[in-house]
């Protein structure tokens, strides 16, 4: 049973998207099946992770409210091990027509219930606030994972948040864990960054995640490249810290064939981004049990043959 990971913070600007999408593409690195759901009008999940659409392209949005299968709406990405629910600007209008909707909140839980099996994690790209959206997928995950950017501002809302979650979990999902706070656009240089790390890290504790995304060029010129951040540049800082965030999380969740491994160099054999063919040839469709190293497996994000 794959797990679900709703990645919220009602606050803009503190790396969400960028998560969800270069999270998602890193845990395909290593081989493990992957689910990203963009859930934002905004689309910059799915514009961002090479993902086309257009007025005929079935989306998240058909899925909410049109009752079409997830499965239908399903493509592949430009990663290897990695598909993508595809959303559009037609979601904006999402919570209105959910209000007359028997268990509105639970629309995607049941929307995921046949495809959970298939993946080995499901990555939701929630919007930024904490309306009926960030309700259906608060409510469809296991954990939620908060990015909070290393400014000034940045614990603003927070308190919001965790007072969503605790509603939800009293009221439509008590297992919903937190999976961990992650610092995002970190500058060690900055006595700002040092100082909201510092802060963060005595609120949160051992929630907050031992790897940091520092601030980096490469990871904001990637999305108008229709690339996460591993394609565009596989040596940039970015590229690290995404795969190091991975491995932390496989080791969180005792994934054992990633207990021992280094998650440093983790991206060293990528040079170049794959063709459309190889991405078509990609779609999963179940877990893969072999496990490479990372080095390995970096290196088959871009192989013909895998």
């Amino acid at each position: 049973m794959g797990k679900v990971i709703a990645i919220a913070n009602q606050k803009g600007g503190v790396g969400k998207t960028t998560t969800a999408i270069n999270l998602a593409s890193s845990i395909a690195a290593a081989e493990m099946t992957t689910l990203l759901i963009d859930i934002d009008p905004q689309a910059n999940a799915t514009s961002g992770s090479g993902t086309q659409v257009n007025d005929e392209t079935k989306t998240i949005y058909e899925v909410l409210i049109e009752h079409v299968d997830i499965e239908d709406v399903i493509q592949p990405s430009v990663m290897p091990y990695m598909d993508i629910v595809p959303s559009h600007i037609n979601l904006v209008g999402t919570e209105i027509e959910l209000i007359d909707v028997p268990e509105r909140e639970k629309v995607m839980l049941k929307a995921l219930q046949r495809v959970r099996k298939k993946y080995d994690y499901i990555l939701i790209d929630c919007p930024p606030s904490l309306g009926l959206i960030t309700l259906n997928s608060l409510t469809a995950a296991d954990s939620v994972l908060i990015p909070v950017q290393c400014e000034y501002y940045a614990l603003e809302g927070l308190g919001q948040l965790l007072n969503t979650i605790n509603i939800v979990r009293k009221h439509l999902n008590p297992s919903l864990e937190i999976e961990g706070v992650l610092l995002t656009m970190y500058d060690s240089r900055l006595r700002l960054s040092n100082q909201v790390a510092e802060e963060v890290r005595k609120y949160f504790k051992d929630k907050v995640f031992n790897t940091v995304i520092r601030r980096n060029v490469k990871i904001s010129e990637a999305p108008s490249h229709g690339k996460p951040i591993i394609l565009y540049d596989a040596q940039s800082i970015g590229t690290k810290d995404y795969m190091d965030l991975a491995y932390e999380m496989f080791e969180r969740d005792g994934i054992e064939k990633f207990s021992k491994k280094k998650t440093h160099s983790t991206h060293s054999a990528v040079t170049s981004s794959p063709t459309s063919s190889e991405a078509e040839s990609s779609h999963v469709s179940g877990s893969d049990t072999h496990a490479s190293t990372p080095s390995e497996t970096a290196a088959k994000v871009h192989s013909p043959h895998s």
